[in-house]
């Protein structure tokens, strides 16, 4: 099932090159009235960033939203963590900072 998502370009997110604003087809845009679900291929001609109006020639297909961030040469290094995805990655970025803040505050406990 998670292969046939990776080659089905109608869940892929597309990304702006102008401004870096990623369009992801299980969202849509609320704001613009396109409903979730709708892929990229999908939108109106006349679709604009709702970030920087840049037109639709400006965004890349960047894969689906479960493919790991980076390049694909990359994954195989590091201990693992090469192959999280960017929500993954900035929990456990996150998590350690809220940790260490935790260890830190303990040793005014010591006295």
């Amino acid at each position: 099932m998670a292969r046939q998502l990776e080659s089905d370009p109608g869940t892929h997110n597309y990304e702006c090159r102008s401004c870096g604003y990623r369009y992801d087809p299980a969202e849509g845009v609320a704001k613009l009235g396109i409903a979730r679900g709708t892929p990229f291929t999908a939108l109106p001609d006349d679709f604009l960033c709702p970030v920087c109006r840049s037109p639709q020639a400006a965004f890349v297909d960047v894969g689906p939203r479960s493919r790991p961030s980076g390049f694909t040469q990359n994954l195989d290094y590091g201990l693992g963590v090469n192959r999280l995805t960017p929500g993954q990655k900035t929990i456990l970025i996150f998590g350690g900072l809220v940790l260490a803040a935790a260890f830190l505050l303990s040793f005014y406990s010591l006295h």
